[in-house]
């Protein structure tokens, strides 16, 4: 396939008008299929990666289902997102470790059946709880939050064949921190989750080898000029990434770009953290096992009012982040595909548009509507 008169996201993070042509689902220098797509007028981009998101389409990952993991990655990849790192919720050990090998099998299937031009990509497991605070909980269940535990984290990381890549964690509330994070900061990553770690905390876990931030500000200390907390570490750490869920509700725009100048735009990465109820119409739903209310694109807790996770999709944020934010979409487009493959370590084999890598593509209007997505070098429908 070709694709001729797009403006072509390059290595260099800048658009270009030229070719792409693509053989047998990757990225080529020529094409022995001649058919051609004449995407004048359309942006090319790398189709997206969202290493934060709980579900979508009435599906939760946590539902524990091979039909919700299926549902999901086809929701994904109809969206524009084709690599998908789905998070856990903060849940009964049993129930996690089911959860965990349930998208193991997922995965091993697809690679059975040949996945190519279908769903988005499994690419990993974001377990966001269960060594959580309770103090800064969020939607998460404090019933199931645990102490950290290098033993219950092997066994996760096991359970899922190897999928989870991040696990979060609350240092303040455990005081085995340092260990927990230097026996597994080579298997998987270690974030700082859900947490009211104050500034030295922090960076006594960032020095352990901690190198990721959960939805930075979310579920976490204020910054402010005497009690850095959490931001402050994060913002010292050159090593560390920092997720941000650009949905429009859970960070102001001003907020959003003071991070941007603060960390650089390198170690962003947008994230949705999105529910099942996104693509679905307001009402009530569930996350967690907790009852959660949809109304006007925001998600709360039944319960108390909390902000629980978002309704919209990563595409829908980056839309949001460039539109209404003021990011420019050529940085925009690099955190939402460069920096979370590197950060998943995929970055050899996608995030891109460079021959050899998965030919996983997007157009986009001038609008930053989706106008096509290319799935292993194949057009999805719907």
């Amino acid at each position: 396939m070709i694709i001729k008169n797009a403006m072509v996201y390059t290595k260099g993070q800048s658009f270009q008008k030229g070719e792409i042509y693509m053989q047998d689902g990757v990225f080529s220098r020529q094409s022995a299929d001649q058919a051609t797509i004449d995407a004048n007028g359309c942006y090319a981009i790398p189709g997206l990666i969202d290493i934060h998101f709980h579900g979508c389409a009435g599906y939760d990952l946590c539902d524990g289902t091979l039909n919700a993991l299926e549902g999901i990655a086809q929701y994904e990849a109809n969206a524009g997102i084709t690599g998908i790192c789905p998070a856990t919720m903060t849940l009964p050990k049993q129930a996690l470790v089911r959860i965990l090998r349930t998208a193991d099998e997922y995965q091993k299937r697809c690679a059975r059946q040949n996945h190519r031009g279908k769903g988005a990509d499994l690419i990993g497991i974001n377990m966001e709880g269960p060594f959580i605070s309770s103090v800064k909980k969020g939607a998460q269940n404090p019933k199931h939050i645990v102490p950290c535990s290098v033993e219950t984290a092997l066994e996760f990381i096991e359970a899922s064949g190897g999928l989870v890549k991040f696990i979060g964690v609350a240092p303040e509330d455990n005081p085995d921190f340092i260990p927990f994070i230097t026996q597994l900061k080579n298997r998987v990553h270690i974030s700082l989750a859900h947490t009211n770690a104050d500034y030295p905390t922090a960076m006594a876990a960032f020095h352990a080898g901690a190198d990721h931030a959960v939805h930075l500000y979310n579920a976490m200390p204020a910054f402010s000029h005497r009690q850095p907390g959490v931001i402050g570490a994060v913002s010292d750490s050159p090593h560390v990434y920092a997720e941000l869920v650009c949905d429009g509700i859970h960070i102001h725009p001003s907020a959003v770009r003071a991070t941007f100048q603060m960390l650089g735009e390198h170690r962003m990465i947008l994230i949705s953290d999105s529910i099942r109820a996104t693509g679905m119409p307001d009402g009530s739903y569930t996350l967690g096992g907790l009852n959660v209310n949809v109304q006007n694109k925001k998600a709360t807790l039944a319960s108390d009012g909390a902000i629980a996770g978002s309704v919209c999709n990563l595409m829908e944020c980056l839309k949001t982040v460039v539109t209404q934010m003021d990011i420019p979409l050529e940085t925009a487009v690099a955190c939402a595909t460069i920096h979370p493959a590197k950060q998943l370590g995929v970055f050899g084999e996608r995030g891109s548009i460079e021959v050899g890598k998965k030919a996983d593509l997007v157009l986009l209007d001038d609008s930053l509507t989706v106008r096509m997505v290319i799935k292993d070098g194949i057009c999805l429908e719907g």
